[in-house]
């Protein structure tokens, strides 16, 4: 037996030790543990998970040993997914730390920010907001204007940032802001700062889903320590960059994310329109079910190829684009799929006379509707898989 297969044989034994039977199953949104200050545990066996992952190194089980990751290589760090999967462990913690600021503060950061903010991030001790759009900075993300001024021995920032996801619950913020007023997208800077700092404040706005996930936030006169500003004054826009892409591979996979709410399409075709020997006598239908399935497997290789390619310095400088449109497109049309098949029952918003899954599917369909604007739109996707993948003409 090999290093790996013994790495292997270790971490499937310790998984299935370690983790509660109930981690095993799909995972309902309001038990998703997010950590920070007040983190909140609506299942007990979530707190169990999350404690023994977060001893393990697990959370962020490829970072840094000495930023509180696991230290793992790429091919353990598979593994452990692999075993994870086989086993439909939930996830012990999601974070906007982990999925998008690690990466750039593990590039970008000085060891003293690293220090600082990487180790709480891996235990779940803070919990991050992102403030990227404004409500005139969009997809044309560069335009911003909220403003950090330089008062000698601080910035003191003004403005406002618009679709700030869970920032009424979030401990901290990674904000681009313009620091240099006279050109563009060399004129902006990455500032990190603690929510809880006076003149932030929060507004939830409701969505058609029912949620209210998505803040307004607004800045005004708010100190912001200088060694807080990550990379170099100005230099804020290459970082944004590379954490979009972060930000869009895991985007593009918020299907798979909130799959755990529904039941797959096959599934709910089957239930509905399946005979009793549970085939789907429309045909267009039955070809369309089985052609997202079919899309759905081969997404899931591609994104493991492309890590493997990540991981040996070969992959494309556009494949996160292509994914986040490829991923959420995929997604809406799932949703759309389950509504045809489930008819009218997929238009209930409470009552006794639809089930749990029949709730869900409305406000999924929904929420749905929004994979393709968050994170850059769909069409902003396309426009850079024709300048950075195929070098199409401007």
């Amino acid at each position: 037996m090999n290093a790996l297969e013994r790495f292997r044989a270790k971490t499937r034994t310790w998984l299935e030790e370690n983790c509660p039977l109930s981690m095993r199953t799909p995972m309902p949104e309001e038990e998703r543990v997010w950590g920070g200050r007040q983190p909140k545990f609506e299942n007990p066996d979530s707190k169990i998970w999350f404690d023994r992952m977060v001893a393990q190194a697990w959370t962020v089980p490829a970072w840094p040993k000495e930023y509180g990751g696991g230290g793992l290589s790429r091919e353990e760090s598979i593994i452990l997914g692999e075993e994870m999967g086989r086993l439909k462990c939930r996830v012990p913690l999601f974070s906007f730390g982990i999925s998008m600021l690690g990466p750039v503060l593990l590039k970008y950061g000085t060891p003293e920010q690293k220090a600082k903010h990487l180790p709480p991030i891996a235990r779940g001790e803070l919990r991050w907001c992102q403030g990227y759009s404004e409500p005139g900075a969009g997809s044309d993300l560069a335009s911003l204007k909220t403003r950090a001024e330089d008062k000698g021995n601080h910035y003191l920032v003004n403005g406002q940032k618009v679709w700030t996801s869970y920032a009424h619950l979030a401990d901290w913020i990674f904000c681009l802001v313009r620091t240099d007023t006279t050109t563009k997208h060399a004129g902006i800077s990455f500032l990190l700062f603690d929510m809880t700092t006076p003149g932030v404040e929060t507004r939830p706005i409701a969505l058609i889903s029912g949620g209210s996930f998505f803040c307004e936030t607004f800045f005004e006169d708010v100190i912001v320590p200088k060694d807080q500003l990550v990379g170099k004054l100005n230099g804020g826009w290459d970082i944004a960059k590379q954490l979009l892409q972060h930000e869009r591979g895991m985007i593009a996979q918020i299907g798979r994310a909130i799959g755990g709410k529904v039941p797959p399409v096959y599934k709910v075709a089957k239930k509905y329109l399946g005979d009793e020997n549970g085939k789907i006598d429309d045909p267009a239908l039955r070809d369309a079910v089985v052609q997202h399935t079919m899309n759905d497997r081969a997404f899931d290789l591609t994104i493991k190829r492309a890590a493997q390619e990540s991981e040996a310095g070969t992959a494309s400088g556009g494949a996160s684009s292509m994914f986040k449109f490829y991923g959420t497109e995929q997604n809406k049309k799932k949703f759309e799929l389950i509504m045809k098949c489930v008819g009218t029952n997929g238009l209930g918003w409470e009552g006794d006379e639809f089930d749990d899954d029949e709730l869900m599917i409305c406000r999924t369909w929904l929420r749905s509707k929004g994979n393709s604007i968050e994170g850059g739109t769909s069409e902003i996707q396309l426009n850079v898989i024709a300048k950075r993948v195929l070098e199409l003409p401007d």
